[in-house]
């Protein structure tokens, strides 16, 4: 591994990881690694059926593995939401990449995520997404290096501007 040539995307499911990532990588000419899929196609299972089937604790054991396997070099992955639950792993990711965190506020959040209990999120029984969002909001903070305040703009700004601050 030489130095950050890779560029971590983290932030709430709905964010715009997977789009912006892929918008990402294509501007910059880098290769694009969405972790959820790789898990997914790794397992042979979508999340929600890794997260019914094992729990949530395992999940984000099974989460963490699968990041801190990640060997690419001039790369943007766009992490699952709740890997800032793995400070193992975020301090992997901050080893290899710059983390970028795409933050929006949770009025946006609500009205794009419509599939939240089969779009395998890590959530407890009876957690609601406001809750979730409050939890997790101050480990993106905590883990970004940058921060992109995504609310009303396009994803091709919201690229444009990483671009700008990477």
């Amino acid at each position: 591994m030489t130095g950050k040539s890779n560029v971590v995307l983290i932030g709430m499911c709905g964010s715009g990881k997977s789009t912006v990532g892929v918008l990402l990588a294509k501007a910059l000419g880098k290769r694009f690694l969405d972790n959820d899929v790789f898990i997914q196609a790794a397992e042979g299972k979508t999340l929600q059926q890794i997260i019914d089937e094992k729990g949530l604790d395992e999940f984000c054991r099974i989460e963490e593995e699968y990041v801190i396997c990640i060997d690419l070099e001039n790369a943007v992955i766009a992490t699952g939401g709740s890997v800032v639950y793995s400070e193992k792993a975020m301090s992997y990711l901050k080893k290899i990449g710059t983390i970028v965190h795409l933050d929006l506020p949770y009025e946006i959040i609500e009205q794009r995520v419509r599939d939240l209990y089969t779009r395998g999120v890590v959530m407890e029984k009876g957690q609601t997404l406001k809750s979730l969002y409050e939890k997790r909001q101050p480990l993106y903070e905590k883990y970004a290096e940058v921060t992109i305040d995504c609310a009303g703009k396009t994803h091709e700004q919201i690229v444009e501007e990483i671009i700008n601050k990477v």
